[in-house]
Protein backbone atom coordinates (compact mmCIF):
# COMPACT_ATOMS: atom_id res chain seq x y z
CA UNK A 1 0.00 0.00 0.00
CA UNK A 2 1.58 3.39 -0.92
CA UNK A 3 1.27 5.81 1.83
CA UNK A 4 1.82 9.92 1.13
CA UNK A 5 5.63 9.29 2.69
CA UNK A 6 6.60 7.17 0.30
CA UNK A 7 5.37 9.41 -2.89
CA UNK A 8 7.45 11.04 -4.75
CA UNK A 9 8.17 15.11 -3.81
CA UNK A 10 7.63 17.65 -6.96
CA UNK A 11 8.05 21.53 -6.64
CA UNK A 12 6.45 23.64 -9.23
CA UNK A 13 6.79 27.37 -9.65
CA UNK A 14 4.11 29.97 -11.15
CA UNK A 15 2.20 27.10 -10.16
CA UNK A 16 -1.09 29.26 -9.78
CA UNK A 17 -2.91 29.01 -12.91
CA UNK A 18 -2.13 28.50 -16.85
CA UNK A 19 0.87 25.93 -17.45
CA UNK A 20 1.81 25.30 -13.65
CA UNK A 21 -1.68 24.04 -12.33
CA UNK A 22 -1.96 22.07 -15.38
CA UNK A 23 1.46 20.31 -14.26
CA UNK A 24 0.57 20.63 -10.81
CA UNK A 25 -2.71 18.72 -11.46
CA UNK A 26 -1.29 15.88 -13.67
CA UNK A 27 1.86 15.24 -11.15
CA UNK A 28 -0.38 14.92 -8.50
CA UNK A 29 -2.09 12.21 -10.65
CA UNK A 30 0.96 10.35 -11.15
CA UNK A 31 1.28 10.26 -7.74
CA UNK A 32 3.70 12.58 -6.63
CA UNK A 33 3.56 15.33 -3.75
CA UNK A 34 3.09 18.61 -5.31
CA UNK A 35 4.76 21.16 -3.57
CA UNK A 36 3.08 24.30 -5.26
CA UNK A 37 4.54 28.33 -5.04
CA UNK A 38 3.32 31.79 -6.73
CA UNK A 39 3.15 34.97 -5.23
CA UNK A 40 -0.58 34.26 -4.78
CA UNK A 41 -2.05 32.65 -2.02
CA UNK A 42 -5.37 32.22 -3.16
CA UNK A 43 -4.54 30.87 -6.51
CA UNK A 44 -2.52 27.75 -5.04
CA UNK A 45 -4.74 27.06 -2.56
CA UNK A 46 -7.50 26.57 -5.35
CA UNK A 47 -4.48 24.79 -7.29
CA UNK A 48 -4.04 22.86 -4.02
CA UNK A 49 -7.95 21.53 -3.69
CA UNK A 50 -7.64 20.63 -7.69
CA UNK A 51 -4.93 17.81 -6.34
CA UNK A 52 -6.02 14.36 -6.23
CA UNK A 53 -3.09 13.56 -3.97
CA UNK A 54 -1.24 15.75 -1.24
CA UNK A 55 -0.26 19.51 -2.08
CA UNK A 56 1.75 22.03 0.07
CA UNK A 57 1.38 25.54 -1.00
CA UNK A 58 4.49 27.97 -0.65
CA UNK A 59 3.45 31.60 -2.07
CA UNK A 60 7.33 33.69 -2.44
CA UNK A 61 8.79 36.25 -5.10
CA UNK A 62 10.48 33.53 -6.69
CA UNK A 63 13.19 36.27 -8.02
CA UNK A 64 13.98 36.75 -4.15
CA UNK A 65 17.44 34.71 -3.84
CA UNK A 66 17.03 34.14 0.15
CA UNK A 67 12.75 33.18 -0.94
CA UNK A 68 14.03 30.05 -3.56
CA UNK A 69 16.35 28.97 -0.24
CA UNK A 70 13.78 28.97 2.26
CA UNK A 71 11.34 27.30 -0.41
CA UNK A 72 13.33 24.75 -0.42
CA UNK A 73 14.13 24.10 2.93
CA UNK A 74 10.49 24.41 3.71
CA UNK A 75 9.64 21.46 1.26
CA UNK A 76 12.73 19.54 2.65
CA UNK A 77 11.08 20.14 5.97
CA UNK A 78 8.08 19.17 5.34
CA UNK A 79 8.67 16.58 3.06
CA UNK A 80 12.04 15.97 2.03
CA UNK A 81 13.85 16.49 -0.77
CA UNK A 82 12.40 17.65 -4.55
CA UNK A 83 13.00 14.68 -7.15
CA UNK A 84 11.29 16.67 -9.37
CA UNK A 85 11.34 20.46 -10.29
CA UNK A 86 9.41 22.30 -12.99
CA UNK A 87 10.30 25.72 -13.11
CA UNK A 88 7.30 26.90 -14.94
CA UNK A 89 7.36 30.77 -12.95
CA UNK A 90 7.79 33.39 -15.92
CA UNK A 91 6.68 36.19 -17.68
CA UNK A 92 6.82 38.65 -21.25
CA UNK A 93 7.48 41.85 -22.52
CA UNK A 94 6.64 43.61 -25.41
CA UNK A 95 8.85 46.37 -26.86
CA UNK A 96 10.94 47.20 -29.57
CA UNK A 97 14.67 46.92 -28.73
CA UNK A 98 14.99 51.04 -28.98
CA UNK A 99 12.14 51.17 -26.48
CA UNK A 100 13.08 48.35 -24.16
CA UNK A 101 13.93 49.54 -20.61
CA UNK A 102 16.52 48.84 -18.03
CA UNK A 103 14.15 48.19 -15.98
CA UNK A 104 12.11 45.51 -18.85
CA UNK A 105 15.29 43.89 -19.23
CA UNK A 106 16.20 43.30 -15.98
CA UNK A 107 12.54 41.85 -14.98
CA UNK A 108 12.99 39.03 -17.52
CA UNK A 109 16.01 38.34 -16.71
CA UNK A 110 15.16 38.42 -12.91
CA UNK A 111 12.28 35.76 -13.76
CA UNK A 112 12.89 33.61 -16.51
CA UNK A 113 16.91 33.15 -16.29
CA UNK A 114 18.13 34.23 -12.99
CA UNK A 115 15.12 32.25 -11.20
CA UNK A 116 15.07 28.74 -12.96
CA UNK A 117 19.05 29.03 -11.98
CA UNK A 118 18.91 29.61 -8.49
CA UNK A 119 15.95 26.63 -8.74
CA UNK A 120 18.30 24.25 -10.55
CA UNK A 121 21.18 25.24 -8.58
CA UNK A 122 19.16 24.42 -5.09
CA UNK A 123 17.67 21.14 -6.53
CA UNK A 124 20.63 19.84 -7.84
CA UNK A 125 22.62 18.60 -4.75
CA UNK A 126 20.24 16.02 -3.30
CA UNK A 127 19.10 15.19 -6.47
CA UNK A 128 22.65 14.22 -7.80
CA UNK A 129 23.21 12.90 -3.71
CA UNK A 130 19.62 10.43 -4.40
CA UNK A 131 20.64 9.32 -7.66
CA UNK A 132 17.91 10.27 -9.65
CA UNK A 133 16.12 13.46 -10.64
CA UNK A 134 13.94 15.59 -13.38
CA UNK A 135 14.37 19.33 -14.02
CA UNK A 136 11.87 20.28 -16.41
CA UNK A 137 12.05 24.50 -17.92
CA UNK A 138 9.02 25.48 -19.27
CA UNK A 139 10.68 27.67 -21.69
CA UNK A 140 9.43 28.95 -24.60
CA UNK A 141 10.18 28.57 -29.02
CA UNK A 142 11.36 32.16 -28.31
CA UNK A 143 14.05 30.40 -26.67
CA UNK A 144 15.00 29.22 -30.47
CA UNK A 145 13.91 32.11 -32.79
CA UNK A 146 13.65 35.58 -32.63
CA UNK A 147 10.32 37.49 -33.00
CA UNK A 148 10.10 41.31 -33.38
CA UNK A 149 9.42 43.73 -30.44
CA UNK A 150 10.38 40.64 -27.65
CA UNK A 151 13.78 41.04 -27.56
CA UNK A 152 13.79 41.23 -23.56
CA UNK A 153 11.75 37.79 -23.64
CA UNK A 154 13.66 36.51 -26.36
CA UNK A 155 16.85 36.88 -24.88
CA UNK A 156 15.84 35.56 -20.79
CA UNK A 157 14.53 32.39 -23.01
CA UNK A 158 17.18 31.56 -25.03
CA UNK A 159 19.46 31.94 -22.02
CA UNK A 160 17.63 29.45 -20.19
CA UNK A 161 17.51 26.78 -22.61
CA UNK A 162 21.60 27.35 -22.54
CA UNK A 163 21.31 26.55 -19.06
CA UNK A 164 19.33 23.51 -19.40
CA UNK A 165 21.77 22.23 -22.02
CA UNK A 166 24.50 23.18 -19.81
CA UNK A 167 23.35 21.39 -16.74
CA UNK A 168 22.18 18.36 -18.73
CA UNK A 169 25.50 17.89 -20.54
CA UNK A 170 27.11 18.20 -16.85
CA UNK A 171 24.84 15.81 -14.75
CA UNK A 172 24.19 13.32 -17.90
CA UNK A 173 26.16 10.17 -15.70
CA UNK A 174 24.33 11.28 -12.35
CA UNK A 175 20.61 9.78 -12.71
CA UNK A 176 19.59 13.42 -13.19
CA UNK A 177 17.89 14.44 -16.14
CA UNK A 178 17.26 18.36 -17.53
CA UNK A 179 14.80 19.23 -20.13
CA UNK A 180 12.99 22.41 -21.07
CA UNK A 181 9.82 21.99 -22.67
CA UNK A 182 9.28 24.96 -25.83
CA UNK A 183 5.28 25.99 -26.19
CA UNK A 184 4.19 28.56 -29.07
CA UNK A 185 1.06 30.48 -27.93
CA UNK A 186 -0.76 28.93 -25.26
CA UNK A 187 -4.06 29.59 -23.57
CA UNK A 188 -3.26 30.97 -20.38
CA UNK A 189 -3.68 34.20 -19.00
CA UNK A 190 -0.06 35.22 -20.31
CA UNK A 191 -1.57 35.09 -24.09
CA UNK A 192 -4.79 37.14 -22.73
CA UNK A 193 -2.34 39.61 -21.56
CA UNK A 194 -0.38 39.05 -25.14
CA UNK A 195 -3.69 40.06 -26.78
CA UNK A 196 -4.64 43.10 -24.62
CA UNK A 197 -1.15 44.72 -25.60
CA UNK A 198 -1.96 44.20 -29.55
CA UNK A 199 -5.39 45.62 -29.12
CA UNK A 200 -3.86 48.55 -27.58
CA UNK A 201 -1.36 49.49 -29.84
CA UNK A 202 -3.06 48.17 -33.26
CA UNK A 203 -6.63 49.21 -32.19
CA UNK A 204 -7.57 45.69 -33.71
CA UNK A 205 -10.37 43.90 -31.36
CA UNK A 206 -9.39 41.14 -29.27
CA UNK A 207 -10.86 38.61 -31.49
CA UNK A 208 -8.54 39.71 -34.19
CA UNK A 209 -5.38 39.86 -32.23
CA UNK A 210 -6.47 36.13 -30.84
CA UNK A 211 -6.35 35.07 -34.57
CA UNK A 212 -3.41 36.68 -35.16
CA UNK A 213 -1.66 34.99 -32.91
CA UNK A 214 -3.60 31.38 -33.46
CA UNK A 215 -2.19 32.10 -37.43
CA UNK A 216 0.68 31.68 -35.95
CA UNK A 217 1.02 28.34 -35.22
CA UNK A 218 0.01 25.69 -38.66
CA UNK A 219 -2.79 23.97 -36.49
CA UNK A 220 -4.64 27.29 -36.36
CA UNK A 221 -5.05 27.50 -32.71
CA UNK A 222 -3.68 28.19 -29.11
CA UNK A 223 -1.98 25.34 -27.49
CA UNK A 224 -4.05 24.34 -24.03
CA UNK A 225 -1.90 24.10 -20.91
CA UNK A 226 -2.97 20.61 -21.03
CA UNK A 227 -0.78 19.94 -24.11
CA UNK A 228 2.25 21.35 -22.21
CA UNK A 229 1.58 19.53 -19.19
CA UNK A 230 1.88 16.22 -20.99
CA UNK A 231 5.59 17.20 -22.57
CA UNK A 232 6.65 17.58 -18.63
CA UNK A 233 5.24 14.36 -17.99
CA UNK A 234 6.89 12.61 -20.68
CA UNK A 235 9.73 14.67 -19.34
CA UNK A 236 9.46 13.32 -16.08
CA UNK A 237 8.80 9.75 -17.29
CA UNK A 238 12.03 9.47 -19.56
CA UNK A 239 15.48 8.61 -18.39
CA UNK A 240 17.16 8.74 -21.18
CA UNK A 241 15.59 12.48 -22.62
CA UNK A 242 17.84 15.08 -21.08
CA UNK A 243 19.43 18.22 -22.76
CA UNK A 244 16.54 18.66 -25.12
CA UNK A 245 14.26 21.78 -26.09
CA UNK A 246 10.91 20.07 -26.43
CA UNK A 247 8.71 22.39 -29.17
CA UNK A 248 5.14 22.01 -28.43
CA UNK A 249 4.27 24.68 -31.41
CA UNK A 250 1.61 23.10 -33.15
CA UNK A 251 4.15 22.72 -36.20
CA UNK A 252 5.78 26.71 -35.99
CA UNK A 253 8.92 25.63 -35.46
CA UNK A 254 10.09 22.17 -37.12
CA UNK A 255 13.21 20.44 -35.36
Amino acid sequence: MTTSESMPVALVTGAGRGIGRAVAVRLSEAGYRVALTSRSADELEAVAKACPGPALVRPCDITDASAVEDLFAGVEREWGPVEVLVANAGAGVSASVARTTDEQWQRMLDLNLTAPFRCLRRAIPSMVEGGTGRIVVIASVAAKIGEPYISAYTASKHGVLGLVRSAAAELARTGVTVNAVCPGYVDTPMTDATIAGIVAKTGRNPEEARAALEAKQPIGRLITPDEVAEAVMTCVRNGAMTGQGLNVDGGALQS
